[in-house]
């Protein structure tokens, strides 16, 4: 890790990379090299994105041509195995990534999501699958908090929350490239070819990291503190005191509160957005549409995501991140609800849209506020703790889908669901706004750890 230089002997930048910054003190400006290193890291988000419709394009293919013997139910339990990684990956990446360095912790997530998702093409039998599905899904969900605790230090507070909520445009644009390369993919090479994609994040977007990630994790805990001040801890012998971090300073006064419902409203939102990622493309062909057509209905709700992380980004920076995710998650459960009335299928293509709008943006602004909220020696283990309880939801919702359809109770029943979900995110949204503004009101002086910004 890079420690921050004194001002009697500053240090030449190298060449290439971002300056590294304190945890709480980006650079005054957004250089080349932090652009650089944003966009490696929107690329793996990319990859993330791609991760999450690539099963639901192949579902279909896995349950019919594999021989595996796969229904709707284990199917849908397969399709939980990469989730349950996901959690497992978020909640200890993002600590390590307060300890150990933020760089190090994203190139191995990327390192081990892209191997374990290259090993899923060639999986002999439905178990094998499903474990290749687990291991991939721990690197991929341990780089999402760690990309995003890096790159809020590499920007100011001013525009955290706005290239948060960009940087997570990803997602969606990683699922619309899933839809629209298993369009042509799947018909042509088999499923397999889909899991092939991410040798190109093995052999382009890892060499990139190499090359323009920095280190921006501050050695010494001056966290919370001014620029002038934390430089002068860095550079003093006597001060070299470690704030102390992880889950224990997170589940305790002040965070207590707050990190549960964050985690809770994580766990709405992400039933609502992956069991629609799981399933959209299986709910249309069962609705009657072919394979085509359903891919489109996919890649509709990924295209209005990538339209919502635009849209919540301006209106995050605008109104501020936690009255915006609570719009867009109601705005998501009043779609999802039109779809159960059988509207005309242009009316159909708007509603996904909608809703992809709403639940992504939703995460995408509950990222954002966690990245603001808390100060730079918990930011990792916070963004961590969001993401990986939060996937609880996102395990959940494959198995629920596939019960509910099990069950015979039709594909309204799971629209119904994922509404239900994304209302619940809006009520627990409202209760941390209600929480945040009850204690700026006390604790004027929270505002100075960035909780004025949510």
């Amino acid at each position: 890790m890079n420690h921050t230089p004194s001002a009697a002997a500053p240090e030449r930048p190298t060449p290439g990379l971002a300056r590294p910054t304190t945890a709480d003190g980006p650079a005054s400006r957004f250089s080349k090299g932090s652009a650089a290193a944003v966009l490696v890291c929107w690329l793996l988000v990319v990859f993330d994105g791609y991760d999450l419709i690539v099963y639901g394009t192949v579902q279909s293919s896995l349950i019919s041509g594999t021989g595996w013997g796969l229904n709707k139910a284990t199917a849908g339990t397969i399709g939980s195995m990469a989730f349950v990684g996901m959690m497992i990956g978020a909640i200890f990446a993002g600590r390590m990534a307060d300890s150990w360095g933020r760089r190090r912790t994203i190139l191995g997530c990327a390192i081990v999501f892209s191997i374990f998702t290259i090993l899923c093409a060639f999986a002999p039998s439905a178990p094998v699958f499903g474990v290749l599905r687990l291991l991939a899904g721990i690197g991929l969900g341990g780089l999402v908090p760690s990309a995003n605790a890096l790159v809020a230090e590499l920007v100011t507070p001013k525009w955290r929350s706005t290239v948060a909520t960009l940087m997570m445009s990803g997602v969606p644009i990683g699922g619309s490239i899933a839809a629209l390369v298993g369009i042509q993919l799947i018909p042509a090479f088999g499923w397999q070819s889909m899991f092939l994609v991410a040798v190109l994040a093995l052999m382009v977007v890892v060499p990139l990291g190499l090359k323009y990630l920095p280190e921006t994790l501050a050695p010494v805990s001056a966290a919370g503190s001014a620029p002038g001040e934390a430089a002068h801890k860095a550079s003093s012998p006597g001060h070299l005191i470690k704030k102390p971090a992880g889950f224990s300073s997170l589940l305790r006064a002040p965070y207590l509160g707050v990190s549960v419902l964050f985690a809770v409203a994580t766990i709405a939102t992400l039933f609502a957005w992956y069991g629609l990622g799981t399933w959209l493309p299986n709910l249309m062909q069962l609705a009657g549409y072919n394979l085509g057509s359903a891919l489109t209905f996919a890649l509709a709700l990924n295209l209005g995501a990538v339209a919502g992380s635009v849209i919540t980004a301006w209106a995050g920076t605008r109104f501020g991140p936690i009255p915006t995710a609570i719009a867009a998650a109601a705005v998501a459960a009043g779609a999802l609800v039109v779809l159960v009335t059988g509207p005309p299928v242009t009316i159909v293509y708007l509603m996904l849209v909608l809703a992809g709008v709403g639940t992504h943006g939703t995460q995408c602004l509950i990222i954002a506020a966690v990245a603001s909220h808390y100060p730079g020696h918990l930011r990792g283990t916070a963004l961590g703790w969001a993401l990986g309880t939060g996937r609880i939801g996102a395990v959940a919702a494959p198995q629920i889908g596939g019960l509910l359809l099990a069950a015979g109770l039709g594909v309204n029943s799971n629209f119904l669901a994922f509404a239900g979900a994304a209302a619940i995110a809006a009520v627990l949204l409202a209760a941390v706004g209600l929480k945040l503004k009850s204690k700026l009101s006390t604790s004027p002086s929270l505002t100075s750890t960035g909780a004025s910004n949510v």
